[in-house]
């Protein structure tokens, strides 16, 4: 096979989007003052409450109106890092506690089994930290799918509408640019790998999408993988 690597985005990709937005989002908005409050003395909750207070403009800012700034990114959607952070600490803690499962797709499920077994070497970048992918996939749906994957790249190896993002990514896992393909349902992302040379295909799952990106229905008919596709 041409491809040695496979880098697959998170939501609407392999996750439903609406377990993302529906479930996660809501869950860490109403636990965080709680979570604050009951782990206000631990280093790396105190240096991640800093961290937030300095983004935000007020490094002098109380707790209370930390935990109001990271409840407000969390209804803006911000792919802010501390946020991301302290969401899969809260999340690891819900998993745990067996408040819900990860959603994957069934056919990504299988597909990453199989294209592991076939030997292509797997990575996940999604927005989400590192901490909370690997609770996605170790708590999913159908089993913990851990094993399959080679590494987790977040936010902090970059933006994911940047191509140096992806640059980062191809030096990291040592598989030359062009034998690796990156999924995502978002355009401007696919757009960005592609710039730092990448394979790219467009998850379009509900259809009557056009893209001058490869196109997928789902992860059975991705054609650059049609080799072991079955």
């Amino acid at each position: 096979m041409r491809i040695q690597a496979v880098v697959t985005d998170i939501e609407g990709t392999t996750t439903d989007i609406g377990f993302v937005h529906r479930v996660l989002f809501p869950y860490a908005a109403r636990r965080l003052p709680a979570y604050v409050a009951a782990h206000r003395d631990e280093p790396a909750l105190q240096a991640l409450l800093v961290e937030v207070a300095a983004a935000s403009g007020q490094p002098a800012a109380s707790e209370a109106a930390v935990v109001d700034q990271l409840l407000e990114w969390i209804k803006l959607d911000l792919k802010m890092t501390p946020l991301k952070t302290l969401q899969g600490w809260i999340w690891r803690e819900g998993y745990q506690r067996g408040d819900f499962t990860g959603h994957v797709y069934p056919d990504a499920a299988v597909c990453l089994r199989r294209w592991s077994a076939a030997g292509l070497r797997l990575y996940v970048y999604s927005s989400g930290s590192e901490e909370a992918q690997r609770l996605l996939f170790g708590h999913s749906n159908h089993g913990d799918l851990t094993p399959l994957f080679g590494g987790y790249f977040d936010t902090r190896v970059g933006a994911k509408r940047e191509a140096e993002s992806y640059r980062r990514i191809v030096e990291a896992i040592g598989i030359a640019a062009d034998r690796t393909l990156f999924l995502s349902d978002i355009e401007s992302e696919l757009d960005a790998a592609r710039a730092a040379g990448l394979e790219t295909c467009l998850l379009a799952r509900g259809g009557g999408l056009t893209s001058d990106h490869p196109i997928a229905a789902d992860f059975h008919h991705i054609p650059q993988l049609k080799e072991v596709a079955s």
